[in-house]
């Protein structure tokens, strides 16, 4: 059976101490009443037990198989015995590899792997019409694939054109695992095949982009008052009376990691001003952080789908020779690895899906 690295088995025991923590901070009857607390737990727990779990089974399968060779080298061992062990030991050794396989994906792209809500974005590129229906090809391929995957797939919009195809159409897809599976869709895909516009039967290449988004959450704006935020109290001065300017009633609250600053000092009371300017803070700190999400987001959507020109893509689907090939699938051949395209488009996408997830994993672990 594979082995662990020693880098990875640290993180995984780190990991697994958390996992520890958490739980028993699930079982502490403060946190237990604390309705904002348990779920935030409950979320953390949820996201370590698809590592630590299947680690742990990892370790005890490990045993096992240590247990299954000293029986295979004992001299003194039964012939009937050893036969028993080492058909355990081979299906020992499967599971085992099977495991760390998961736990590897999982520890290497645990950015994406509870990720469970995407956007998926398809726009026709350069090929006009052609262009449009092969959109509406890759669409009906990723709801096949929804199928497949007991996903919940819901059209959100779609530009139809007279023909049948799409110029835009946006879904939204939930389900286990699916930002993990369907991230490596984004970018740009070239069709090469007979248009039905074309008289000649003439050849034609054509593209559509892909964008793949965790879906937009709503900003969850934690500020602590007392670490983050800076107070400065002053008396108000102007019209009031003599308290208004005795008093230092003014407030004015600087957060110190973005930077926003408020003022308050329309009451008397300091207690009042204090009240307001930390409703206001809250307000701009949450719509900074909501404005820097939907940067990141347009960002992350210019650089997934690039021009939607012919010569940008990652996946070419040559229909003359029943051919799908991915070009970033390196090693396999000059141009990528090649796959069956009927089987693709009916949204059979699981082995070219596992053969990249293999190869970004092999890369993440070579960088660490």
């Amino acid at each position: 059976m594979s082995e662990l690295p020693a880098n990875l088995i640290a993180r995984l025991d780190a990991t697994a101490k958390r996992y520890d923590e958490v739980t028993r901070q699930m079982n502490d009857p403060a946190v237990a009443s604390d309705p904002a607390r348990i779920v935030a737990a409950a979320k953390e727990q949820a996201h370590l037990a698809r590592i630590v779990e299947p680690y742990r089974e990892y370790i005890s399968l490990r045993g096992q198989v240590r247990d299954a060779q000293s029986i295979l080298n004992d001299p003194a061992s039964e012939e009937a015995l050893k036969e028993l062990a080492a058909s355990e030991l081979e299906e020992l050794t499967a599971r085992g590899d099977a495991l760390l396989e998961q736990i590897t994906q999982h520890l290497i792209l645990s950015d994406r792997a509870d990720v469970d809500s995407v956007l998926l974005e398809i726009r026709a590129g350069t090929g006009g019409e052609e262009a449009a229906l092969f959109a509406a090809d890759l669409l009906n391929m990723y709801i096949h694939y929804a199928e497949r995957k007991r996903w919940k797939a819901e059209v959100l919009s779609a530009s139809g054109t007279d023909l049948g195809g799409f110029r835009e159409a946006i879904v939204n897809v939930k389900g286990d695992g699916v930002y993990q599976q369907l991230a490596f869709e984004a970018g740009g895909h070239r069709v090469q095949r007979v248009p039905k516009t074309e008289a000649q039967g003439r050849i034609h290449t054509s593209a559509a982009t892909v964008a793949v988004l965790p879906e937009p959450q709503d900003v969850d704006v934690q500020i602590d008052w007392d670490k983050d935020v800076i107070e400065h109290v002053s008396r108000a001065g102007g019209p009031g009376g003599q308290n208004v300017n005795k008093v230092s009633s003014a407030v004015r609250l600087e957060h110190a990691p973005t930077g926003i600053t408020v003022s308050m000092r329309d009451e008397k009371s300091q207690h009042k001003n204090r009240a307001k300017a930390r409703r206001v803070l809250a307000s701009r700190v949450y719509e900074h952080h909501r404005a820097a999400q939907q940067a990141a987001e347009a960002a992350a959507r210019k650089s997934m789908i690039g021009s939607g020109d012919r010569s940008q893509r990652v996946r070419t689907y040559n229909f003359p020779q029943n051919r799908c090939t991915d070009h970033r699938l390196k090693g396999q051949g000059q141009e990528g690895a090649n796959f069956n395209l009927q089987q693709v488009l009916a949204g059979d996408l699981d082995e070219l899906t596992s053969a990249l997830l293999a190869q970004e994993t092999a890369q993440r672990l070579a960088e660490l």
